[in-house]
Parts: structure tokens; sequence; C-alpha cells
């Protein structure tokens, strides 16, 4: 089987629990996947600038956990490109995890850790909200369409 063609079914497959928009309505999760890819874009920067500060600052941090903490970083960008899949939000907490875990490389780091998780902690209280207001057909893009949108149940 084609991989593109594996792509585009697991694409077609609906969101665990999240509604989905009619087709004559803009998706919100298209949107909301392009904020999350856009913050994991700029962590990849944030970090990959704060890590030659901390390399040379202070205590300064090994090298195996400058090594990692390299790594996690560029995970991140390749975690930014993959939203769209049904495993890209996951992977995208998961490195937030394990960036708050980086504490024990250098403070500043796990610190930095602790403040982007405060905004994916806003980013999935949007993701909720969207769902609920999608689900009572209160989003915004839902509103003001002709008679039948949305569908009544």
């Amino acid at each position: 089987m084609n991989e593109g063609h594996a792509d585009d079914a697991e694409e077609a497959e609906p969101r665990r629990g999240l509604p989905e928009a009619p087709e004559e309505v803009r998706d919100p999760w298209k949107g909301l996947r392009g904020v999350m890819a856009g913050t994991l874009v700029l962590e990849f920067i944030v970090f990959g600038l704060a890590l030659p500060v901390v390399w040379q600052l202070g205590s300064g941090a090994s090298s195996v956990g400058f090594a990692v903490v390299v790594v996690l970083t560029v995970l991140q960008l390749f975690a930014a490109f993959v939203q769209r899949r049904r495993w890209g939000l996951g992977a995208a907490l998961v490195l937030q995890l394990c960036m708050i875990g980086c504490f024990l490389v250098h403070p500043a780091i796990g610190i930095m850790g602790l403040i982007f998780a405060g905004v994916w902690g806003y980013m999935l209280y949007l993701r909720h909200d969207v769902a609920k207001r999608m689900r009572e057909g209160r989003l915004a893009d839902q509103l003001g369409h002709p008679p039948g949108h949305p569908p009544q149940r």
C-alpha cells in the first residue's frame, strides 16, 4: 500500500470523542492544530536559543544533559509537522512532560517547560471548549448559516 494513501486514511478517521464539522462549515480543528504546530515551532526556537545561554552561564549543563535537551528540542520541531495525525497531540504532550523533566539538567530548562506546559493546558481547555460549542451548535461559524445548520437531532 502506498504510504500517501495510508496517511489519508489515518486523517480521514474521526478523532475520538470530538465532533466533526459539517462540510459547509470551516473545520475548527484545522485552525487549532495550526496553533498547536505554531506553538511547537516557537518552543523549538525558544529552547534552541536558550541552550547556548544555559551552557555558558551558571553551573551549565553536562554534555549528556545538553544532548538530551537538544534531541527533545529537535523532536518538538518534528512534532509540529505531525499535529494532523491522531497521535500528534499526545506526542506534543509527552514532549512537554520531558521538557519539564529537564529541570534535572538545568532549572532554567525545567522552568521554561513549565511555562509552555501552561500554554498547552490553555490549548487543551480551548479544544474542550470548541468541542462543547460544536456539540451545542454554538460555534461561531455554525451560526448564521442557511436553515438546517447545525443539524437538528
